[in-house]
């Protein structure tokens, strides 16, 4: 059993999990309005790894024999001027979502919920992951920079490291 204050923190990750989802959305439309196919595919894929990671914290509070809300979620932007600032805003927004899972885990500890604190620890390295491959997409774009010629390359870079990211899912998978 968690207790309420771990019930209401959790259902305010499910929240935050649920924005990221559809932030990720928002920022894979735009991809597509500027012909970045390959950002595009990596934002959708991020956007259903988000929910995943939504549904995944709603189904534990559950099994906890709590109560899981189903969030209402703010409008993302949906604007931007730069497949560059749409990356700076990703990698702020893991990590602000990773300080959330680091505010959880204290939470966990100071109420000596060791289930908790456990199933935490996945989203741990989960956004250590997420934070390395935003600042890695970050540094390939400024290697080969922004102009109208450096869109092709960039949306090829992202589109390639989308492909080797689905395939390390899929042989974690089985």
């Amino acid at each position: 059993m968690i207790s309420d204050k771990m019930e209401q923190a959790l259902n305010q990750q499910i929240e935050k999990e649920a924005y990221a989802s559809f932030l990720y959305l928002a920022m894979a439309s735009w991809c597509e309005q500027q012909g970045l196919s390959g950002c595009a595919q990596f934002f959708f894929r991020q956007s259903d790894e988000e929910r995943m990671h939504m549904l995944k914290i709603f189904h534990y509070v559950n099994e906890m024999d709590r109560f899981a809300l189903t969030p209402a979620v703010a409008q993302p932007p949906h604007e931007y001027e730069s497949v560059r600032q749409v990356f700076e805003r990703t990698l702020a927004h893991e990590m602000e979502v990773t300080q959330a899972i680091y505010d959880l885990v204290e939470l966990a500890r100071a109420e000596k919920d060791h289930a908790t604190e456990h199933f935490l620890q996945w989203y741990v390295e989960e956004q250590r992951e997420e934070e390395g491959l935003m600042r890695m997409i970050l540094d390939r774009i400024k290697l080969i920079g922004e102009g109208p010629q450096s869109l092709y390359f960039i949306d090829k870079e992202v589109e390639a490291i989308n492909a080797a990211v689905q395939a390390n899912e899929q042989e974690q998978e089985a």
